[in-house]
């Protein structure tokens, strides 16, 4: 008997990914590194949650997007210049002096920072936005400054820090997963002290720190660096802290309620009387007598936390340049 040649078909096409990751999009964008963290942190590069709790990606259909849009990729490289404040001078055609008190007076916000090697904080300006800016507000590039900028500026006034964490929280909280994600933003702004009275329970601030966002990605710095970035990214003066415990008491509140209907459902499962050994004495089966569950009002030690063994962590809102994979960072 003859056998019949096999007939040869084509491989099948590979099934096209639907979303790349960070450094596959900048690569293929033609950023880098820093280029594409800011194009991230401004949206101007859309990302989407990674599996599983991962680090973000991008969708194929975004990356694609911009490679076809008109002038890439000098367009999409003009949109993401930044600037100090000699060079934004320059761009407004003001003195430096007058382009800084305009900063410290918040009309119009800093995208980014670095510490100096004289760990002083160098502000830095989207090019795009300082152009808006001069193009909207003519009137304040020449002559005397308005009465209220002057008397604001003459009492110290300084909005720089506080533009730039209101500009970073609000990319955040939109890319929080939850209510919970949402309190986490608020309460990384807000220091031990007054995150303690906002949030007295011991269980939910654990909760709230293990959620708690990366502000900065970090590549290499001294200490005492470190510490000027983290000072940067907490809220000062009354105002603003007051702002972001009004955020972060509304989150905790819609979180709760959302958790509300599980809990009581959880809590009619294990009524006593239910058969179970847990049921009938209020602990587990097995169980020695003090052991039973804690106090509802009471949480369970987290690690990490005061009340669990083991060493404590010291929590920090910045960000290693190569997170864990299960790390969440906004970009």
């Amino acid at each position: 008997m003859r056998h019949q040649p096999m007939e040869h078909r084509p491989p099948a096409p590979l099934r096209e990914t639907t979303d790349v990751g960070l450094r596959t999009a900048a690569r293929e964008l033609g950023l880098r590194p820093r280029e594409f963290e800011l194009a991230v942190q401004i949206e101007e590069v859309r990302t989407v949650p990674g599996p599983e709790g991962g680090a973000r990606r991008v969708p194929r259909a975004e990356v694609e997007r911009i490679k076809a849009s008109s002038g890439f990729p000098g367009m999409l490289r003009e949109r993401l210049r930044v600037m100090g404040v000699r060079e934004a001078s320059a761009l407004l055609d003001i003195s430096p002096s007058r382009c800084a008190r305009l900063a410290r007076a918040g009309c119009f916000a800093p995208v980014s920072f670095y510490v100096n090697r004289y760990r002083s904080v160098v502000w830095l300006y989207l090019a795009e936005e300082l152009r808006d800016f001069a193009e909207n507000n003519p009137q304040l590039l020449t002559g005397h400054l308005p009465t209220g900028l002057r008397a604001g500026l003459e009492a110290g006034t300084d909005h720089r820090a506080r533009r730039w964490r209101g500009r970073r929280v609000g990319q955040l909280t939109r890319h929080a997963a939850d209510h919970w994600e949402r309190a986490a933003v608020r309460a990384s702004v807000l220091d031990d002290a007054v995150l303690a009275e906002a949030v007295p329970d011991s269980g939910e601030r654990a909760r709230l720190r293990a959620l708690r966002p990366g502000f900065l990605e970090v590549r290499s710095a001294a200490e005492a660096t470190r510490d000027v970035l983290e000072d940067v990214c907490l809220a000062e003066g009354a105002e603003e802290i007051r702002w972001y415990r009004f955020l972060l008491d509304a989150d905790l509140e819609t979180a709760r309620a959302a958790e509300a209907p599980a809990a009581c459902a959880t809590r009619g499962a294990r009524e006593p009387g239910s058969g179970s050994a847990e049921g009938r004495t209020g602990r587990p089966s097995g169980a020695a007598p003090g052991e039973g569950r804690p106090h509802p009002g009471v949480a369970r030690p987290v690690a990490g936390s005061p009340s669990s063994p083991g060493p404590r962590r010291r929590w920090t809102l910045l960000r290693r340049r190569r997170p864990r994979p299960w790390a969440r960072t906004a970009g």
